[in-house]
């Protein structure tokens, strides 16, 4: 990074702070909420059963896709095929056992506000002159956030079939926290 982008950056700490602090609060009101993500996962049939199946298997917290093939070659088998004829085809997340850690989430999820709002400062700082009026400011910094909110998430239902539904319910999300996070720096941009 060049002097002037971390200088760019470092003056408009203000913003990129703040804007964290909103969002952070409005998204705990959206998640916590009765609003739209109340049916966002709902309980799997023989949820028991599933659980009692998987439990003897002790499969470690991570990702993945069953079935699996170790490469091309055995995807066109014709074993392979079968295997995804019967099912079922999943895509799981494992997470360990227990309660689920609020605080370590929460703190990503704030560490990750504080990337995008240093996104959104990159970028609205190159663009933009000291003295730019709320409306442009807002306008570029809700592009930015918005990209970095939501786009990226069109690629799981594209590609791990997550349900569209909940992408675009997320998006929302983004769509909010991009007006916050754009109101934020155009309230505060350099004069």
């Amino acid at each position: 990074m060049t002097a002037s982008l971390v200088s760019g950056v470092a003056s408009l700490w203000l913003p990129i702070l703040l804007s964290a602090v909103i969002v952070f609060v409005a998204s705990s009101i959206i998640h916590m909420g009765p609003l739209w993500h109340r049916s966002d996962f709902p309980r799997m049939p023989q949820e028991a059963e599933v659980q009692s199946a998987l439990r003897p298997l002790a499969i470690a917290p991570g990702d993945y896709f069953i079935p699996r093939a170790p490469g091309m070659a055995e995807m066109r088998s014709p074993e392979f095929k079968d295997k995804l004829q019967r099912g079922p085809v999943v895509v799981m997340t494992v997470l360990p056992n227990g309660m689920i850690n609020m605080n370590r989430s929460l703190v990503q999820w704030f560490v990750f506000l504080i990337v995008v709002g240093i996104f959104v400062a990159l970028v609205t700082g190159q663009t933009l002159p000291i003295g730019t009026d709320y409306p442009r400011v807002f306008k570029v910094a809700g592009i930015v956030a918005f990209i970095g909110y939501s786009l990226a998430l069109c690629e799981l239902s594209i590609w791990y079939r997550r349900s569209w539904s909940l992408t675009l319910k997320a998006a929302l999300d983004g769509v909010i926290y991009a007006g916050l996070t754009a109101g934020t720096f155009g309230w505060l941009w350099p004069r």
